[in-house]
């Protein structure tokens, strides 16, 4: 069973634990996707997801995180949620690991950031996907967000990224897609 819900201060040492672990695996999804695919020099990914960057970022009371646990044990995905004014919340990142995709649980987590969202009384999320990421970009166009800028990044180590911006307006008291219960799987 997958239960949805914001991380603790140990759940946080935990992801950072397991997202540390697979970073050493070059064959991981989560090294290919975070250093591979984007050329990002390896520290800076580990220095990322370390604890105290990750405790640091909840500290600030900024940023949230969600995660999507079987059995209440095992971190199957995540979300980071970025507060960026009094407005618009970020989705920074959210991540299901590779065993567990295509189950409908980032669209849980999903659901969960958009209601919590809206209990901050925001008017919009945003996320980034890269231009290349087609499974990403259809993820968001199917749960209701909608392309607002495509932008060239250039990254100080020097790769360049082509992001679109997504955005999902949140009409107080209007389901959007994202709000929408998923489909029972056969």
């Amino acid at each position: 069973m997958i239960s949805i819900r914001r991380a603790t201060e140990r759940d946080i040492q935990a992801l950072s634990a397991k997202l540390l672990g697979l970073l050493e695996d070059e064959t991981s999804q989560v090294y290919r996707d975070n250093v591979a695919k984007f050329g990002i020099p390896s520290e800076v990914v580990r220095k990322a997801f370390s604890e105290k960057a990750l405790l640091e970022a909840t500290a600030s009371g900024k940023s949230t995180f969600y995660l999507a646990l079987e059995n209440r044990r095992e971190i199957v995905g995540f979300a980071q949620m970025v507060q960026k004014d009094a407005k618009t919340v970020e989705l920074d990142r959210i991540v299901v690991f590779l065993e567990y995709a295509r189950k409908g649980i980032g669209t849980r987590i999903l659901n969960k950031v958009v209601r919590d969202t809206r209990l901050v009384k925001a008017d919009a999320i945003i996320v980034n996907a890269g231009k290349d990421e087609t499974h990403a970009r259809r993820f968001y166009e199917r749960n209701g967000f909608s392309a607002v800028k495509e932008e060239v990044v250039e990254y100080p180590w020097g790769s360049k990224v082509t992001l679109v911006t997504y955005r999902l307006r949140l009409g107080h008291g209007r389901e959007t897609k994202a709000d929408e219960k998923p489909a029972p799987r056969c």
